[in-house]
Order: C-alpha cells, then structure tokens, then sequence
C-alpha cells in the first residue's frame, strides 16, 4: 500500500513538472528532439532523486537491521545485494512510474503547446 501510495506521488509529480515544462518541450520536438530523449530528459532529475535516496538510506537501513538482528539467538547478517536489489527496484518502480507521464508527454503535438502563447 505504502509502495502504491508514494507512485501517486510520484505520477503527480512527473504530471505537474510535464505541465510546467510544455513549451519546452514543444520547443525542441520542433527542433527535431526525438521522443526518447524528451523522456531520457524529464526522467533524468527522477532518478538522480531516487538514487540520492538510496545513497542515504542504505547506510542507515544496514546499520539499523544490523542492530535489530544481533539481539536474536541465531546470528545472521545482511547481504550487500539485498540492498543493491532494493535500490535497483526502487529504481525500475520509479522509471516505470514517471515514463508513462513523460511518454504522454513526448508524444503530444507541439503545437499546441506553442500556439497558447
């Protein structure tokens, strides 16, 4: 649920910042941008968020379940992959999210974006 919840933030977000930037948009598809590097573009500052988030909470999320495990009998510790995993979903969850906004995005006609000036 709570995964569910942050992509609606995430969607909403990647609509509001395609709104803002519609004239942009419009502008360099008249120059002749093509649609993977209008999304390449807008997804860009997404997953720099994402994985600035990942840098932080990793760190913190190992030295917690570290912490949590130790008072256990049995003695186990974390692998680095779960972590490298996690970010890697993270990732994959946020791009799926924000491509479908900046596809909408990409493929609309310049024009009108243009002609509302």
């Amino acid at each position: 649920m709570a995964i569910f919840i942050a992509c609606l933030g995430l969607f909403g977000l990647a609509a509001f910042t395609a709104e803002q930037r519609t004239k942009e948009i419009g502008v360099r598809k008249v120059l002749g941008a093509s649609v993977a590097s209008i999304v390449t573009l807008l997804s860009k500052d997404f997953v720099k968020l994402v994985l600035i988030a990942i840098v932080i909470s990793s760190p913190i999320a190992w030295y917690v379940m570290n912490q949590w495990l130790q008072g256990f009998a049995y003695k186990t510790d974390i692998s680095w992959w779960v972590f490298a995993l996690a970010g890697l979903l993270a990732v994959g969850i946020a791009l799926l999210t924000v491509s479908v906004q900046s596809i909408k995005a990409a493929l609309m006609n310049p024009m009108k974006s243009l002609r509302s000036e």
